[in-house]
């Protein structure tokens, strides 16, 4: 009995693959939320930011439970490693992104160019993959080869966004603007990459976790 009520108590395996699809979709809705940023006029842009804002800390709360879970599991669905490292890569990404619009602010950028629209276009492609990629770690062995072709997805829409940022430093360089304006946006050129950098290492450990279990 008091065994029975140990156990009880503690997280499901099943749980840690809900957190982590639960996690993916508010990576869906940031994406969608820091885009409407870029989209807002002056008048309206805090609103935006502030929603933006909201996402950031729903998603901090899950990486909380998440990690209050791992510790308390006795048996875990993987490594406890691979588990902790997907929590914060998928926490790190939404986290980036909410910091966009503060960097914007601080260097008095208004306007988002063109390959900031790109990077948020490849942020959201990455992210409804792992909103599908994620519900398949509740069973590797069955999904092993639509895992490896998810992952995959992933590493090439973060090449893409290596070749964004590769343009848009050679333009950025090439325009000569004054340095306040240099600095502001290489920043944000590659903290927006960052964050594609960031998704693409949740499809790397997804991926070692898979090669691992089959």
């Amino acid at each position: 009995m008091l065994l029975r009520a140990f156990r009880s108590l503690m997280p499901k395996e099943e749980r840690f693959v809900d957190q982590f699809v639960e996690q993916a979709r508010h990576i869906v809705a940031a994406a969608a939320a820091l885009e409407a940023v870029m989209d807002a006029g002056p008048e309206e842009r805090a609103q935006k930011i502030a929603a933006l804002k909201r996402v950031e800390k729903d998603a901090d709360r899950i990486a909380k439970d998440a990690g209050r879970d791992l510790h308390r599991a006795f048996i875990t669905p993987f490594d406890r490693s691979d588990i902790l490292s997907l929590i914060n890569a998928l926490d790190d990404a939404i986290d980036l992104m909410d910091e966009v619009p503060r960097h914007a602010g601080l260097y008095g950028i208004e306007t988002f160019d063109e390959p900031m629209r790109r990077f948020v276009v490849l942020i959201r492609q990455q992210a409804d993959v792992m909103v599908e990629l994620m519900p398949l770690l509740g069973a590797i062995a069955r999904n092993a080869e639509r895992i490896d072709h998810l992952c995959g997805r992933m590493s090439d829409l973060e090449d893409e966004a290596d070749d964004v940022l590769r343009d848009a430093l050679q333009s950025l360089i090439a325009e000569k603007p004054d340095m306040i304006a240099f600095l502001g946006r290489r920043e944000l050129y590659e903290m927006l990459e960052a964050v594609t950098d960031r998704c693409d290492d949740v499809g790397d450990l997804v991926a070692g976790i898979t090669l691992d279990q089959v």
